[in-house]
């Protein structure tokens, strides 16, 4: 019966331990995860699990651990902003949206800030790299902001880029990001989707650890070009080309979602304060802000 994927009444009764009259009763309750099919009740066995982990009773000592109040993953202008602006003691810890998501599955950061690429214009690229991940079976994204993502290039655009396939076969230098940064997961996504070599693009030297110093890079002429958003070049006065809009969501446990700083963090976000800002900085979109995207 363990390897079903859903259960009858009577075999998720047996598997709970309980007597059939009780397992109706937690149905009519709505206390128990179940959907009705034709009917009849099915219980979703991955769910019931999760279920009866979510009610344990942990002994002192046994607890599991906080995770520290930390924001992992992506670097993002106006998450800075919101983080300080908020108050809301959350500390940020710009890596890559990899690195972010590897240290949420380690527990070492409470949310990581992601934006995720499968494919170019992927909506659902953060929610598919949650949902692959069985141990998040408690995960919740909400959405901070969509922001635009394009090739940042020296003011002027000295070399007269046009895009991505252009830079390459201008032999532009591209900034690299780290690997697992969105930014470059990006790239890769556009290279591919435009048929263009890995092997035909020329790299400057270095890697750039976030945004700002990828726009370091064009602006000191270290590289001629790199993948950014638009608010980092509008900071940096640099050109930008427009390439894609991308979302940037807050991936966190669901115990993390009900703590006080998460909470006064999406306050701000649904405040004025946070439209001003975005408007101030350039290329965002808050319809979906604060909305949620996934509830596992």
């Amino acid at each position: 019966m363990q390897d079903q994927t859903y259960l009858t009444t009577e075999e998720a009764a047996a598997y709970l331990r309980l007597k059939e009259r009780k397992l109706y009763d937690l149905v009519a309750r709505e206390a128990v995860p179940c959907t009705k099919v034709s009917g009849k009740w099915l219980f979703p066995r991955v769910a019931l699990d999760r279920w009866l982990e979510a009610g344990l009773a942990w002994p002192e000592g046994l607890r599991p651990a906080s995770p520290p109040p930390i924001i992992g993953g992506s670097q993002d202008s106006l998450l800075e902003v919101a983080v300080r602006d908020s108050g809301c003691g959350l500390a940020l810890l710009a890596e890559g949206s990899q690195a972010g998501l590897d240290r949420l599955l380690r527990g070492e950061v409470a949310i990581a800030a992601i934006h995720l690429h499968a494919t170019p214009d992927d909506d659902a690229a953060n929610l598919a790299a949650i949902r692959a991940q069985a141990s998040l079976h408690d995960a919740v994204v909400i959405g901070f902001a969509r922001r635009e993502q394009g090739l940042l290039v020296a003011p002027g655009n000295p070399l007269g880029l046009a895009g991505i396939a252009s830079a390459v076969t201008r032999k532009a230098r591209f900034a690299r990001r780290q690997h697992g940064a969105g930014a470059q997961l990006l790239l890769l996504s556009l290279l591919e989707r435009e048929a263009v070599p890995l092997t035909d693009m020329i790299v400057a030297e270095g890697v750039c650890a976030t945004g700002q110093d990828l726009a370091l890079a064009v602006r000191t002429s270290r590289a001629d070009c790199g993948i950014a958003s638009r608010a980092i070049a509008t900071a940096f006065g640099l050109e930008f080309l427009p390439l894609v809009w991308e979302h940037v969501d807050l991936a966190m446990r669901r115990r993390a979602y009900f703590e006080p700083a998460t909470q006064a963090l999406l306050a701000w976000m649904r405040g004025p304060a946070m439209a001003a800002r975005a408007k101030e900085l350039g290329g965002y979109d808050l319809a979906a802000s604060g909305a949620v995207r996934l509830n596992r």
